[in-house]
């Protein structure tokens, strides 16, 4: 049943105090208590009644509403019985958490609204329905053999005509149904991943409306069961990792056991999700090892070493042994509340996933560590002949920053960033520690860069126009004055322009004849004001060296 029905039940008293926006919130069961810490007997959606007993002071409110939030409670109903009207810290408490409120009436018992919800949501169990369930969840639990999540939308399909698919964060399909029809196109999954994380950001629960081409989807979140058994406490923590179950229907209309049976499924699905979060322990361990040794400055052989026991693991029955390339990614969210290395770390697992690898898992063939807000992705390419280069196996990172850059922009919400930063691929062990410093420079390059998302690759870092931006500011201040300064004074004094005809002399390559032309000069006067350049700043340019130390000076002046 929803919340919404118990306010139109006069006999149970019921006066709202906050919350209308989420009103639409399905009650699945009812509980009564006044423990400081009622969480370990709550197992989500419960309407929970409470005398206020446990509320000493006004700080008893905050923790106590948190808990509610955290354990997923659906509403909160407290008793005028014991204080009269309920204390402002409490209604304070749930409108920061979006948590409803209820006063009820001190006439009311509790027990009359338990014996109400319970009738209700009992009642609402469909026998049909409840069969179809079960048939999902025996399929999910079967192991291996079920299937996983194609199996249950191929049953929401032939069951309940219901087109739906499994989408991650980024867009990327990771399930569809067989009587779907065809696969949903790249553009509609990155559109219905970018409207379930701009959504999610605004705390309401799912599932969400989305129109898309004119089509109606409905968004269900697909939260792992891990996390939130432990309960996150930031949405940021798990936006940008969490998967979900687009379905193309308008819930809006549904009955609440079609809603249900829905959230059953992406529960059922999150089972495969911890299944497979599980699966990669192995791969993240590996690639813990592999990364110490590389940082700490172990020799290559025992770098080799590592990599020959992780390429059977990430490339099973290729037998020889891999290129590497490393990625690596860093989430930073305003204030710095939030860590960003296992969101970073979550997310390169799902982007760097190859669309044409085979085999049941493509994200096995990822080795994704983490540190901080840091992660680092080690990624095996397929060992190539001496005819091809590799360059089309490689990552680029501009493929990357075109696949998820829309998706994520909408999951940071304007108080996070995302950058990545790509090396070359490498042939061996020794070039492991040079690849993964090339990453991270890479990464810095593109954390210059304005946006929300961004990436650079290792092709971007021959120019030194991308190396200025990370000059200090003291440094480039005195740098620029010890050549410059001499120059603007003389300038400012005798309106002589040697700081214009240093940029054409630059610019023209050093040629006395293409400067003089550009400037309008004869090359004799262009000679004297060169000399005077050189005279005051000790510099000679006809020497290459002075040449870029003042091109350089110009660009960060």
């Amino acid at each position: 049943m929803r919340l919404r029905a118990l306010l139109d039940t006069d006999a149970l008293g019921l006066r709202l105090l906050g919350g209308e926006d989420e009103l639409d919130r399905t009650v699945r069961g009812v509980m009564t208590t006044d423990l400081r810490d009622p969480s370990r007997y709550l197992s989500g959606g419960e309407l929970v009644l409470t005398g206020l007993a446990w509320r000493r002071d006004a700080a008893d409110s905050e923790p106590f509403v948190r808990l509610l939030v955290q354990a997923g409670v659906a509403a909160l109903a407290a008793g005028e019985a014991e204080l009269g009207d309920i204390p402002e810290d409490l209604v304070v408490a749930c409108a920061r958490h979006r948590l409803p409120l209820f006063a009820v009436h001190e006439s009311v018992a509790f027990a009359t609204i338990t014996e109400h919800v319970v009738r209700q949501v009992s009642g609402e169990r469909a026998g049909d329905l409840a069969a179809v369930v079960d048939r999902h969840r025996r399929m999910m639990t079967s192991g291996p053999a079920g299937g996983g999540p194609d199996v249950v939308l191929d049953l929401l399909g032939s069951d309940l005509d219901l087109r739906a698919w499994v989408l991650s964060p980024t867009g990327r399909l990771i399930a569809g149904s067989k009587v779907s029809g065809p696969a949903l196109p790249a553009d509609v999954c990155a559109g219905l991943a970018a409207a379930h994380l701009a959504a999610t950001r605004t705390g309401r629960r799912g599932p969400h409306r989305v129109l898309l081409d004119g089509t109606a989807y409905a968004l269900f979140p697909i939260r792992s069961s891990g996390r939130s058994s432990q309960g996150a406490r930031d949405v940021r923590e798990t936006v940008l990792s969490d998967w979900l179950l687009a379905v193309e229907a308008d819930a809006g209309d549904w009955p609440e056991e079609r809603l249900d049976l829905l959230q059953g499924v992406t529960q059922l699905i999150a089972v495969e999700r911890d299944r497979r979060d599980a699966a990669r322990t192995v791969r993240r361990r590996l690639a813990q090892e592999v990364l110490e040794l590389v940082q700490t400055g172990a020799a290559p052989a025992e770098v080799a070493a590592r990599l020959r026991v992780a390429a059977p693991v990430l490339l099973p029955g290729l037998g020889a042994a891999p290129h590497w390339q490393v990625v690596v990614a860093r989430v930073e969210w305003d204030g710095g509340e939030v860590e960003g290395g296992p969101v970073a770390q979550s997310l390169l697992e799902e982007i760097l996933v190859d669309p044409l690898a085979t085999g049941p898992e493509p994200s096995d063939r990822i080795a994704v560590a983490h540190t901080g807000d840091e992660a680092i992705a080690l990624v095996p390419l397929p060992a190539v002949s001496t005819e091809h280069d590799g360059s089309e196996s490689d990552i680029h990172a501009d493929v990357l920053l075109e696949s998820v850059r829309d998706p994520l922009s909408a999951g940071l919400d304007g108080d996070g960033r995302v950058t990545l930063g790509v090396s070359a691929a490498v042939h061996s062990a020794e070039g492991l520690r040079g690849a993964l410093e090339e990453a991270r420079h890479a990464r810095r390059v593109a954390a210059a860069r304005p946006g929300r998302v961004c990436a650079a690759g290792h092709q971007e870092l021959a120019s030194h126009v991308l190396l200025l931006p990370f000059v200090p500011d003291d440094v480039r201040r005195a740098f620029t004055a010890r050549l410059l300064d001499p120059l603007r004074d003389y300038d400012r004094r005798h309106r002589a322009e040697l700081i214009p005809t240093l940029e054409a002399f630059l610019e023209s390559d050093g040629s006395w004849t293409r400067c003089a032309t550009r400037l309008h000069l004869h090359v004799n006067t262009l000679r004297y004001r060169v000399g005077r350049i050189e005279q005051l700043t000790g510099r000679d340019l006809s020497r290459l060296e002075d040449k870029l130390d003042f091109f350089l000076a110009l660009r960060m002046s």
